[in-house]
């Protein structure tokens, strides 16, 4: 293992600093999959955008009319409780990290739902199929009955 950092860097080695930057936020393979199977069943949305101005969170999908977010969560980042692996290294700052996470999600969606949407949450590792049929779903039943 390389030395660890000296820059304050949450990151125990230069290598995974470089392999954590690299993940995306958004267009990930869950993502791509879910949005082109709704897209292919003729809705339109919004990507990586706020569904509410004042609120400082952006949803994976957006569907204003219907006042539907949808965010598509990483098993790692998220905490699934299926799939969440404990960190090795630096395990405390990412247990608090996660943790924070976790926290963050329920109030963005408790405040979604205050201001009349729904929040709607995908995991990952979930068929995207069964999670976009479930989008379609959704947001044709929100639309016809709002």
């Amino acid at each position: 293992m390389g030395k660890r950092m000296n820059t304050g860097s949450w990151a125990a080695t230069p290598q995974t600093r470089r392999s954590m930057q690299s993940n995306r936020g958004r267009d990930t393979k869950p993502e791509l999959a879910i949005r082109r199977l709704v897209h292919a069943a003729g809705l339109r949305y919004q990507v990586d955008a706020r569904p509410i101005e004042s609120l400082s969170r952006r949803a994976d999908l957006v569907f204003r009319k219907a006042r539907v977010a949808i965010f598509i969560d990483g098993c790692f980042w998220h905490g699934c409780p299926e799939h969440h692996t404990v960190a090795r290294t630096n395990a405390s700052f990412w247990a608090e990290k996660v943790r924070r996470t976790r926290e963050r999600d329920i109030e963005t969606t408790a405040a979604l739902e205050a201001a009349g949407w729904i929040a709607v949450r995908i995991w990952e590792h979930e068929d995207p199929v069964e999670a976009a049929n479930w989008v379609v779903s959704i947001v044709r039943t929100r639309r016809e009955n709002p």
